[in-house]
């Protein structure tokens, strides 16, 4: 799969759908079809989503920008496209418009137990900055928080 082939775009209604497929596959705690249109009525919440060129999904990134900040709720990408670059390109893209926004830090939970993830969030400047005791339910799991320094700038 070329990337160049894929675009960032702002998740809309028609995406929905699939995105509440994505979250089943791949959270114990799935966002619903509810919560998901919900955000696009927030002011704060950009979700952002990749798409190939015939418009199906592969993969999104939400996430709230609030003052200087912003979290990262979630980045999903359906198995087959995987390690394609698609939740690089999605955090990077994500990064950007939060930086453009005043942001000056971006922050996410992860499952310790997630290590091609970590891996991922490592290789792009996050670092580990604390422990959420039992964040994670089914199963029960601490969560690593990681921060990175937008105006440092992400590693690409």
């Amino acid at each position: 799969m070329k990337m160049e082939n894929i675009k960032i775009v702002p998740m809309t209604a028609k995406h929905i759908p699939e995105l509440v497929r994505l979250e089943k596959m791949c959270f114990s705690t799935p966002w619903d079809e509810k919560a998901l249109s919900d955000e696009l009525e927030n002011h704060t919440a950009h979700f952002l989503t990749a798409v190939n060129e015939s418009g199906d999904v592969l993969g999104y990134i939400g996430a709230f920008i609030v003052c200087e900040s912003c979290y990262i709720s979630d980045v999903a990408v359906f198995p087959q496209y995987r390690r394609n670059g698609i939740g690089k390109t999605l955090i990077e893209t994500l990064c950007r418009l939060a930086g453009e926004m005043g942001a000056e830090s971006v922050s996410l939970e992860v499952r310790p137990s997630n290590h091609a993830a970590i891996s991922l969030y490592s290789s792009m400047g996050f670092e580990e900055v604390g422990l959420r005791k039992n964040f994670y339910r089914a199963p029960e799991e601490d969560a690593l928080i990681l921060t990175c320094d937008i105006k440092a700038g992400i590693k690409e």
